[in-house]
């Protein structure tokens, strides 16, 4: 069982915090995302876990055993951890076989426990026909495919990835996201992942964590963090969303800048800060009583079409079945609002539409 325990983990730079004070335990076999732009700590707290950076503060343990802090600082070659970075970092003299192998030469395996454990993980990460290829020889995909294979060959306790997928192509990125999930629940391995890409968050993690500036800003599973977001700024950051405001009283919304107003139940009233998802937005007939807006713009997207729509003074954005494009293009029509969040006001611009 490989267990990673964070307490009170804390990174300066000089006068700059990049992490304040984070306390947090990763169980064997989790798929652990750490989320959130670029200078948000994410990497930082990565690169502490591996042995590259030191914590300012705090304690760090896998397996029970300190690894940083209280006067001890185990290397990164003994924490028996495995990462996978940005760039691939293949050895370009080495083939495939080689490069997987490196590790285990490190570790003076025999050549015969060697090769039985390239030709497993090769296996597992869909690479035996290529075992004698240079990497001048494989597409990006297959490159970070040796990267992988070679952090697993070690069989590491933990194994720590930084934005493995940010340079390969759309088409690529999706399909390694499902490649490495299924690889991490096979090997029931704990991983812990880094990403600004809210779409890997959500589809590869048992648990998602948003960082801003340092700081947590939410913790959950995918469906926590995206349904029930705990501020404006992680509902920003994880999904596409409009920000609208508005004056919360006697059991409605009224939102600026229109005639309109919602119903509303919480528990919040005055001034608030109101997020509504695009795909919570439908495009339904006019009616009197209803909602009232005028499309303004489409995008066809082939499997969606995307809408600008002008809400009394405020433009929101919704996602509407590929069919209809083109139905209402300058029409005025009604719009029924399905799901929205409710935040206090923050005093920070979200009054506009977020893509």
């Amino acid at each position: 069982m490989s267990v990673i325990e964070l307490s009170h983990v804390s990174k300066k730079f000089g006068d700059v915090t990049v992490l304040n004070d984070f306390s947090d335990k990763f169980i064997d076999g989790e798929f652990i995302t750490l989320l959130g732009p670029s200078g948000c700590g994410k990497t930082t707290m990565l690169r502490m876990i591996a042995g590259f950076e030191k914590p300012s503060t705090g304690e760090i343990r896998i397996d029970g055993n300190i690894v940083s802090g209280g006067g001890v600082f185990v290397p990164p070659e003994k924490r028996g951890i495995g990462m996978v970075f940005q760039t691939y970092a293949v050895w370009p003299h080495m083939n495939v076989f080689d490069n997987v192998a490196y590790p285990l030469k490190i570790q003076k395996k025999s050549k015969q426990e060697i090769r039985e454990k390239v030709e497993q993980v090769l296996g597992i990460v869909h690479l035996s026909q290529y075992i004698k290829r240079m990497p001048s020889e494989l597409s990006g995909g297959q490159q970070q495919r040796v990267a992988l294979g070679r952090a697993l060959a070690a069989e590491p306790k933990v194994l720590l990835l930084d934005e493995p997928l940010s340079n390969l192509d759309a088409k690529l990125r999706e399909e390694m996201r499902f490649e490495i999930k299924e690889i991490a629940k096979k090997l029931n391995i704990n991983v812990v992942y880094v990403t600004h890409d809210q779409s890997e968050a959500m589809t590869m993690s048992d648990r998602v964590i948003v960082i801003n500036s340092g700081v947590v800003q939410q913790q959950g599973t995918p469906v926590e963090v995206y349904t029930r977001p705990t501020n404006p700024f992680v509902a920003d950051f994880v999904g596409k969303v409009n920000f609208l405001k508005g004056t919360a009283s006697n059991g409605r919304i009224q939102l600026e800048g229109t005639q309109e107003s919602l119903l509303y139940n919480g528990d919040l009233s005055g001034r608030v800060d109101v997020a509504i998802r695009p795909e919570n937005i439908h495009i339904v007939p006019l009616s009197d009583d209803g909602i009232k807006g005028k499309i303004v713009s489409e995008y066809y997207m082939g499997e969606n079409n995307d809408c600008r729509i002008q809400l009394g003074q405020n433009q929101i954005r919704t996602i509407a079945d590929a069919g209809s494009y083109g139905k209402w293009s300058g029409q005025d029509i009604g719009l029924e609002i399905s799901d929205f969040m409710v935040f206090p006001e923050s005093g920070e611009d979200y009054h506009k539409i977020l893509t």
